[in-house]
């Protein structure tokens, strides 16, 4: 059983990966993983390689209605994974792999800021404002509609 830094430790793992998916620090970081986790075997390297690539495109594919739940997902999935080998290592390796982990994710992902899923909006300050019967958002979701809203019919009965 983990004590409760390294299960911090895998989840930091799977969010960064999930979150890099896609972005200008993917390549360091699916590289080190891959590493990290094939410890010198490098079957086991390129193995890691596909199953990152696997989570990359179900990242990136997924349907804007759907990304927030395929991210969960698979930030589940690797927070599983890193967790499993950290349970297989003995007590010196366990600490020697969870302070690899922590310097490639130091090293190779995402840092800080805030990520928008697919149609999101980021951004430090913002100033929306509508004048005139106008519609202002920073993201819709559905429809929007200007004008008179219909008469509701007469009740009936």
């Amino acid at each position: 059983m983990l004590d409760q830094a390294l299960i911090a430790l895998a989840a930091s793992g799977g969010t960064a990966l999930v979150t890099a998916a896609g972005t200008d620090a993917w390549r360091g970081l699916r590289q080190a993983v891959a590493g990290w986790f094939g410890r010198g075997d490098a079957r086991r390297e390129q193995a890691e390689l596909e199953r990152l690539d696997q989570t990359a495109a179900a990242v990136q594919a997924t349907d804007p209605a759907q990304a927030e739940q395929a991210r969960n997902r698979q930030e589940a999935v690797w927070q599983t994974r890193i967790e499993t080998l950290l349970e297989s290592l003995d007590a010196t390796e366990r600490e020697r792999a969870a302070e690899q982990l922590r310097s490639l994710l130091a090293q190779h992902a995402p840092q800080g800021g805030v990520v928008a899923g697919p149609g999101g909006l980021v951004a430090n300050t913002v100033d929306i404002h509508a004048e005139q019967g106008s519609i202002a958002a920073g993201v819709i979701h559905g429809g929007a509609q200007i004008g008179t809203p219909p008469t509701p019919a007469p009740p009936q009965g």
